[in-house]
């Protein structure tokens, strides 16, 4: 048994030398390739996200001076979602045909862009279409929240590989790299201690030279260690400037600000019967064009209603 135990430590430790650098450099390159997919992924956040964003801005700034009356807030949200879905989409087509780009198309089909922002519609107007109008804002912040977290295609790279835990991996590797570069010091101890068995004190010739093969062993083993810390800080850095946790609190609070400011504009949360339901399938010129009239209809008839009020107060 004590011989078996030898021979499975040298044989570790013969194969450990060996693979110990070309494991830790792939170990390294692996964990930035897959920090820059999931930071890749999650932007895909914050593109929809600014763009929302910047169209709820537009609006509200149009509607500063002429305030329309009743407005729903499930209806105002819709209809700028589904503007900000269409209008961005209709724009990358028409810059890819211009232009035409295999790697954005190849790009958009694996990291599934128009899918995640289809989806991201469909539940957020799933989850505010009950929601009970009052003066007191709901728990939006929450909304948002799960509806990302739980996004098929950005809380997954290629809509496969789960994002957060293998970010969670990422941000132990630095650590990892430390272990794995003391663990090879140790298995250059291990591999060099062996060979001082046959030092022969009446031999000194013998004795400096089997010394100094394992001092070059023991500097060489040292490396192991210095790599392990270079690749520590290296990957520090990089998990800091791809750092997706941040990225996405930044993204879920400049959703969750956008829709509580319809909300403040909004006097209810009323669904209109027979309202159509979101199509990322449709054209988009035709969608757009779709909501235009109705959008110019709706204040046609806004504006009939004030002036018929206010015939009938004149009156």
């Amino acid at each position: 048994m004590e011989a078996f135990m030898h021979e499975a430590l040298r044989v570790l430790v013969t194969v450990g030398k060996t693979l110990h650098s070309p494991f830790m450099l792939t170990a390294f390159v692996v964990g930035v390739v897959f920090r820059l997919l999931i930071y890749h992924t999650v932007k895909r956040h914050e593109w929809f996200g600014r763009e929302f964003e910047r169209r709820v801005s537009q609006f509200l700034t149009k509607e500063m001076n002429r305030k329309t009356e009743n407005v729903s807030f499930y209806v105002v949200t819709k209809r700028l979602m589904e503007r900000t879905f269409y209008e961005t989409f209709e724009r990358r087509d028409n810059e890819r045909k211009k232009n035409p780009d295999k790697l954005m198309l190849t790009s958009d089909r694996l990291f599934l862009i128009k899918m995640g922002c289809a989806w991201l519609v469909h539940d957020i107007l799933k989850q505010i279409r009950f929601l009970k109008y009052s003066m007191q804002p709901p728990k939006l912040i929450n909304i948002t929240k799960n509806t990302f977290s739980k996004n098929p295609a950005f809380n997954r790279v290629f809509g496969l590989i789960p994002a957060v835990s293998t970010n969670d991996l990422l941000n132990i590797l630095p650590g990892l790299f430390v272990i794995g570069g003391i663990f090879g010091t140790f298995l250059g101890v291990m591999s060099g201690l062996p060979e001082l068995g046959g030092m022969d004190l009446n031999d000194p010739a013998k004795t400096k030279t089997i010394m100094d093969r394992f001092l070059l062993e023991i500097s060489l083993s040292m490396g192991a260690s210095i790599t392990g810390i270079f690749l520590s800080v290296l990957m520090t850095l990089v998990n800091t400037a791809f750092n997706p946790e941040r990225l996405f609190s930044d993204i879920v609070d400049r959703f969750e600000n956008s829709l509580d400011l319809l909300w403040n504009y909004s006097h209810s949360n009323e669904v209109p019967m027979g309202m159509k339901q979101f199509d990322e399938n449709q054209d988009p010129v035709e969608a757009l064009a779709s909501a235009a009239l109705t959008q110019e209809i709706d204040k046609t008839r806004g504006h009939r209603l004030v002036e018929d009020d206010s015939q009938q107060k004149s009156a």
